[in-house]
């Protein structure tokens, strides 16, 4: 029985090719856990009863991008907190101005009356904000 137990040539120079894999699946089951709570806090806007319709979906330029939501009572949010449609514009506008270009998503619940989804494009369209998308839902989806 034989010890190499110094720098010379006596020295045993073979590799271990052995691969620990029990960081790796300790790593990875940090990330699993990671996406599985941030992954319901990805929604956007409240949530709302989508119209259905079968027209392509357009392409998004941003992660974040400005979501307005009406809810079937008529409430208007804009993402997460409610707005008086009065100061929809105001709360609006330096949104749209610090993302020049994008478009502003407009949810609305398929309850709800198709007067009062006119009235908040009307409030926007007034107060210069004119680059809209209308949020839908794929029929069976």
């Amino acid at each position: 029985m034989a010890f190499g137990v110094g720098f010379g040539a006596e020295q045993d120079e073979s590799v271990l090719a052995d691969i620990n894999v029990t960081p790796l699946v300790d790593v990875m089951l940090v990330l699993l856990i990671i996406f599985m709570i941030t992954a319901p806090m990805l929604h956007q806007g409240i949530e709302v009863a989508l119209p259905r319709a079968d027209a392509d979906a357009m392409q998004l330029e941003v992660d974040d991008p400005i979501v307005l939501s009406i809810n079937r009572d008529g409430i208007v949010y804009v993402q997460d907190e409610p707005v008086h449609p009065t100061l929809l514009v105001e709360r609006l506008q330096p949104l749209v101005e610090a993302r020049s270009g994008e478009p502003v998503f407009l949810k609305g619940d398929r309850e709800l009356a198709y007067g009062r989804v006119v009235e908040v494009l009307d409030i926007l369209q007034r107060g210069g904000i004119e680059q809209i998308g209308m949020v839908t839902e794929r029929p069976g989806g």
